[in-house]
């Protein structure tokens, strides 16, 4: 957080196939050494494998996923008088969006499948229909944050 003058939030150019935003920040999210054609390929081959598999559009399951794996609440650290608490707070829309890519592409990455294409796939079916790794994150990070109501209060 710099002191000085406010970050200007550069704008992202929505993907070449779809044209959405969110796409091109799992993209950019996917990504790693700069390789974006790389990155761009295994989604697309994702949402392929997506509309092959369910007979759905690949971007609409793809949108609810994402919709279902972002978190309302989660907990931040607050130290009170030498103790550290654990406060819920609710999650800013642009850390929601960003926790939620995130965790998609963390937990497609432990799934068990052939390629990346295919696990992300099935990371985006299983969290489209509530359940897989990453809902049960989100979950986990809601019942943290359920639990820790009682210092609410020193919210900041």
């Amino acid at each position: 957080m710099p002191r000085r003058r406010k970050v200007i939030k550069r704008e992202m150019p929505p993907d070449k196939k779809f044209n959405s935003l969110l796409a091109t920040r799992f993209i950019n999210n996917l990504m790693k050494k700069g390789k974006k054609s790389l990155a761009e390929g295994v989604f697309y081959q994702a949402i392929e494998i997506v509309e092959r598999k369910t007979g759905q559009p690949g971007m609409d399951l793809f949108e609810k996923a994402i919709n279902n794996v972002k978190p309302m609440l989660e907990v931040k650290s607050r130290r009170v008088g030498g103790a550290t608490y654990q406060v819920p707070v609710e999650v800013r829309p642009n850390r929601r969006t960003a926790l939620a890519i995130r965790w998609l592409i963390l937990y497609g990455k432990e799934r068990a499948g052939k390629s990346m294409a295919e696990k992300l796939a099935s990371e985006f079916m299983a969290a489209s229909k509530n359940e897989g790794g990453a809902i049960k994150k989100r979950d986990d990070t809601h019942r943290m944050a359920e639990a820790n109501k009682a210092f609410a209060h020193f919210r900041w």
